[in-house]
């Protein structure tokens, strides 16, 4: 859908709740956190974690988040002790209790990081190790974009991983580890089965989990003014999530 700025708000989430048994499946950076120009500098607002449980509760457990981070990162900034998490754009999921769903994720091939820390150091941009995963961050130059992908489309098809774009960044994971595959997994399991699902996110990995949701009859919700998108409604920014999800 092209025209993000024309869609509406979504309805109220205290109505939605009345009508429908919903599920929720949140992005982190962009949606629950604001942008920073490094991985590490985001500012996490006072009590998130806690705030998250207690909306997980009132969904009787249906919120999961959803992260391109990795879930050990995502801990050491938001305690995610009793809330659904994936991880690594999906690739690493667990529920509530801290138990693993699916296939356990699989780390980059063996060479695959050395070759991308080369590779960064040669073109200036950063690198982030993740679990099962690497990141190339070019938000400080934007004029490495281009670069910067196009390494990390060679890399990937030497080593048949997957390349994912998103706001001043392009990662490298295992193929088929996305977000859409996220919301599916933990669609086939309780508290998730059988309900209408929702994900709110603001970058283009969160298409997957829109798509997801669209297609398991819920509806996507993008954060900011990013088009084209498959979302049905959209919030303009962080504080309006939070308001939205009476956060």
């Amino acid at each position: 859908m092209d025209g993000a700025l024309e869609l509406s708000p979504p309805p109220p989430l205290a109505r939605l709740m009345e009508e429908r048994v919903l599920a929720l499946f949140l992005d982190f950076d962009g949606t629950l956190v604001d942008i920073a120009p490094a991985p590490d500098e985001i500012v996490v607002p006072a009590r998130l974690a806690e705030r998250l449980r207690t909306l997980s509760r009132r969904l009787d457990g249906r919120l999961a988040l959803i992260t391109g981070r990795s879930l050990e990162d995502l801990a050491g900034h938001c305690p995610i002790e009793g809330i659904a998490c994936a991880g690594s754009h999906g690739a690493a999921r667990r529920d509530a209790m801290g138990q693993a769903l699916g296939d356990a994720a699989r780390p980059l091939p063996d060479g695959v990081f050395d070759t991308l820390h080369d590779g960064a150091r040669d073109l200036g941009v950063a690198l982030e190790a993740k679990t099962h995963g690497a990141a190339l961050h070019f938000r400080a130059d934007p004029g490495k974009a281009e670069q910067a992908r196009a390494f990390a489309a060679e890399v990937a098809s030497q080593h048949a991983l997957a390349v994912k774009r998103g706001k001043g960044v392009v990662e490298i994971t295992q193929a088929g580890a996305d977000k859409g595959g996220a919301v599916r997994e933990f669609m086939r399991h309780a508290p998730f089965v059988d309900t209408i699902p929702v994900f709110i996110g603001d970058d283009v990995t969160d298409e997957d989990g829109m798509a997801a949701c669209n297609d398991a009859g819920g509806f996507g919700i993008l954060v900011g003014d990013r088009s084209p998108t498959v979302a049905q409604f959209r919030l303009s920014d962080v504080p309006s999530v939070y308001e939205w999800l009476s956060l």
